[in-house]
């Protein structure tokens, strides 16, 4: 199990606390350090939808310019966005097997789907 996020955010941090509590191991990717593909971003939009992965609640898409915010319309110019501001990608991402799972933290989704394994 991958967990991508950074780890400075509130919401990864309760996942991690989370997952060590329940006694689920994991290796932890820095996208802040370790980078993120776009390959990787377009993954998790198939998966979730790109208006998910695009974080518009949070504090790195607000300071971006209003052009810039209106430039995002669809997959591709999100992922434009989130590979130039990685902050902005919703977070923690988890994958399993491969594959994206679970986005955000939801103590009730991570216990249906991560202690059922």
């Amino acid at each position: 199990m991958i967990v991508y996020g950074i780890p400075n955010c509130n919401t990864v941090k309760k996942a991690r606390t989370w997952l060590t509590g329940n006694g689920i191991a994991y290796e932890f990717h820095d996208f802040k350090k370790q980078g993120i593909t776009a390959e990787k971003l377009h993954e998790w939009c198939a998966a979730f939808g790109w208006e998910v992965v695009l974080n518009k609640k949070g504090t790195t898409w607000k300071k971006l310019t209003a052009e810039q915010q209106q430039e995002v319309k669809d997959e591709k110019s999100a992922v434009a966005v989130l590979l130039n501001h990685t902050s902005a990608i919703k977070r923690p991402v988890i994958e399993q097997n491969g594959k994206a799972i679970l986005i955000s933290f939801d103590e009730e989704l991570y216990s249906k789907l991560l202690t059922a394994v």
